[in-house]
């Protein structure tokens, strides 16, 4: 007799398939558990009062009677109960967390002179000596597969022959696009900078000395006492994040605002040499910013956009190929730049994967959360070769806020989440009007759903976003109201020549 080997490649799947559906059932309980002793007070109180008029309603005259007299008789116990009731009704309610509203938000509109077409884009890196034949045509190929249009925006020191990339041009770039968004959201809100108490700047690759942060304080005065926070280094998902440090302060300081600026400089961190895979930023990053009022007050509910219901963070920094997919090095000459792993995508679609895993239980149906689990059940006892299930976001979401980070980006998510091309035109044109604006451009494409009236009172937007480390981060909102497009909206004055047909 022969004995024949067990299949390896099925005992892999199947032990794979084990692994993700106790990953899944951990999550789930964690979740559950978070869930349970968030809510623990209250639904102690909930279960004591349904039991208290599940016996109240079984009661007769007589038995109130003799209950009225027991109670008089037991004053005391009495008033001890309805005292603890109250405790705990009130420690409830302290405890529990704050709503955090998105009163408005501001992008900033660079001026048309800074608008750089593709051919000027070209023309300027030809007279650099720096590039040699090869780089050039990367750099044309890349312009031309981009997804980027003619009306993109470079800083001032970019328009220079050669480039001038010093650090005076480059606060110069930061406060052109910091105040910009600033002066947009305070006329826009009416907020003065004095009710400022939070305040969160993100900026990756530039972090002088003082802080862009002290800049603001600088420029509009604000208050002595504000606490002011600078990230940096976390690249183009460092808006959620401090988004997320925001509304964390906002549950620990009562009745203020806070205030979330995120940008990207370009000025001093053009690459100028021949590696190619630190040439693609050059060819994507552009000019842009955005300013964004938080709010804790519950008086500013009915006056506010949007409500914060979900931030989840995933961060593959422990695999060494992650952290290096976007590293800002040296090349072999010395020049400095940020070079993008050929694996960038396989990673960014690891990290989506491991985040639509949690914000999974917390925002889709339960129908989609059983077919989901049945599948992996499925596949577990009767074929590995079963498709999974794809979890249909679309039924959770209503709009879709992709990082403009490249067009590769916003295809990837398309076919990962099964998204319909509504579902990424705000990402997609976004990217052709304003380029990779970095962190900020989640709110580009918002600003580009509210001047297109698609956002409707109870709608939930889902902004997710990558960046260095690696990271995926998402964060969901809901709608408060019909929402307008603000008053400064970077879209008004072109929002109806939009969408526009794509040529790759």
């Amino acid at each position: 007799m022969v004995s024949k080997e067990p299949n390896s490649t099925t005992a892999s799947c199947g032990t794979t398939t084990s692994i993700v559906i106790r990953d899944h059932l951990q999550r789930s309980m964690k979740l559950g558990y978070h869930y349970l002793m968030t809510h623990f007070l209250f639904l102690c109180l909930v279960t004591l009062t349904a039991i208290t008029l599940t016996q109240a309603s079984q009661l007769n005259y007589e038995d109130f009677e003799n209950l009225y007299l027991k109670l008089q008789c037991n004053l005391a116990t009495v008033v001890a109960f309805s005292c603890l009731v109250v405790v705990g009704f009130t420690v409830y309610y302290m405890s529990r967390p704050r709503p955090v509203y998105l009163v408005d938000y501001a992008c900033y509109r660079p001026p048309d002179r800074l608008q750089v077409k593709n051919q000027k884009f070209m023309d300027h890196s030809r007279l650099i000596p720096d590039f040699n034949e090869s780089s050039l045509e990367f750099q044309r190929k890349i312009l031309e597969r981009s997804g980027l249009g003619e009306q993109t925006y470079l800083p001032e020191a970019m328009h220079q022959i050669p480039p001038i990339p010093s650090i005076t041009a480059a606060r110069e770039e930061a406060e052109q696009v910091m105040f910009g968004a600033l002066d947009n959201l305070f006329s826009a809100t009416g907020i003065k900078p004095k009710e400022i108490g939070i305040l969160v700047v993100n900026c990756s690759l530039f972090n002088p000395t003082p802080s862009l942060s002290a800049m603001i304080v600088n420029k509009y005065k604000l208050r002595g006492n504000i606490k002011t926070f600078n990230l940096g280094g976390m690249g183009c998902s460092a808006g959620v994040i401090a988004m997320d440090l925001a509304k964390d302060m906002l549950q620990l300081h009562r009745n203020t605002y806070a205030v979330v600026v995120s940008t990207e400089n370009i000025t001093q961190n053009w690459y100028l040499g021949n590696k190619k895979s630190m040439l693609i930023p050059n060819c994507l990053f552009r000019v842009g910013g955005s300013a964004v009022l938080l709010s804790n007050w519950r008086s500013d509910k009915y006056r506010s956009k949007y409500r914060i219901i979900h931030v989840v963070r995933t961060h593959m920094g422990s695999s060494d190929v992650a952290f290096k997919c976007v590293y800002q090095e040296q090349d072999e000459r010395g020049k400095p730049g940020v070079s993008l792993s050929k694996d960038l995508m396989k990673i960014a679609g690891n990290a989506l994967k491991t985040n639509i895993t949690t914000l999974g239980p917390l925002v889709l149906p339960i129908r989609e959360q059983l077919l989901f689990f049945i599948t992996l059940i499925l596949r577990k006892i009767i074929n590995p070769n079963i498709k999974p299930y794809i979890p249909d976001f679309k039924l959770a979401f209503d709009h879709f806020c992709i990082h403009a980070g490249g067009r590769a980006v916003i295809d990837e998510l398309e076919k990962n989440l099964s998204l319909e091309p509504i579902h990424v035109e705000a990402s997609r044109m976004t990217l052709h009007r304003f380029g990779n604006t970095s962190s900020s451009s989640i709110w580009y494409e918002l600003a580009y759903s509210e001047a297109k009236g698609r956002v409707r009172k109870g709608d939930k937007v889902w902004q997710i976003a990558f960046g260095s480390g690696f990271k995926c981060n998402s964060a969901v909102w809901q709608a408060l109201r019909n929402v307008k497009p603000s008053c400064n909206s970077p879209w008004l004055d072109c929002i109806d020549s939009y969408p526009v047909e794509m040529v790759y």
